[in-house]
């Protein structure tokens, strides 16, 4: 059963020099357009760390999906998941935040590698300590929603990684961190909490009748 909410297009736009506005006026990295010639970076010389703690970005990408109940039509919000590399579960693209981007250009980076995906960043969900289970070492992960406008049939990890969209009763259960499920009930919160505005902000149409 999935969580209907109302639409909310982020107004966020990148300042940086390094992002032009293609495909309609959306700002994507420039080192990031032609996504044939991406490839994933590794290694972990540029990696990020603040007092030990090793900096991660990552992405809740998501889309509205057209539903039908009986003879309403709604918009349903559906988030996009990837498979784990060590495991069997599954979670949302996340990875390393470099020495040489800024944490925004960092999550993007991490989304198309991962996922394949691009779109319109949104404001930080939030910011997670957490001790990561393959190293035992402490990590700082930032979350960031991706309002998703464009899915690649290929992208830099298409061989190593599955992607799924699901609703966000499912991405909850199925995924396997603790902070990442905590940034996506900020995430619901946040649509939730933006709903309520719009709402309230609706005009109220008064009708008065004289005789």
């Amino acid at each position: 059963m999935g969580i209907s909410l109302s639409r909310n297009i982020a107004s966020f736009i990148f300042s940086s020099p390094l992002f032009s506005k293609k495909n309609g006026g959306i700002p994507i990295p420039m080192q990031l357009e032609n996504m044939v010639s991406l490839v994933s970076r590794t290694g972990r010389h540029l990696q990020r760390y603040d007092k030990g703690c090793r900096q991660v970005v990552g992405c809740i990408p998501y889309r509205y999906r057209q539903t039908k109940q009986e003879s309403l039509s709604t918009e349903e919000i559906e988030v996009l998941v990837i498979s784990s590399q060590k495991g069997q579960g599954v979670l949302f693209p996340k990875g390393g935040w470099e020495l040489d981007e800024s944490i925004e250009e960092a999550a993007y980076r991490e989304t198309l590698e991962e996922a394949g995906v691009t779109g319109h960043l949104e404001p930080k969900l939030g910011k997670w300590r957490y001790k990561s289970k393959s190293q035992g070492t402490f990590h700082e992960g930032y979350m960031f929603p991706l309002l998703v406008n464009k899915q690649f049939e290929s992208w830099p990890e298409k061989t190593v990684r599955k992607r799924e969209w699901m609703t966000l009763v499912e991405a909850k259960e199925a995924c396997q961190n603790w902070w990442m499920k905590e940034a996506l009930d900020e995430f619901v919160r946040r649509q939730t909490q933006h709903q309520k505005k719009e709402e309230q902000d609706e005009p109220v149409c008064t009708l008065y009748i004289t005789e």
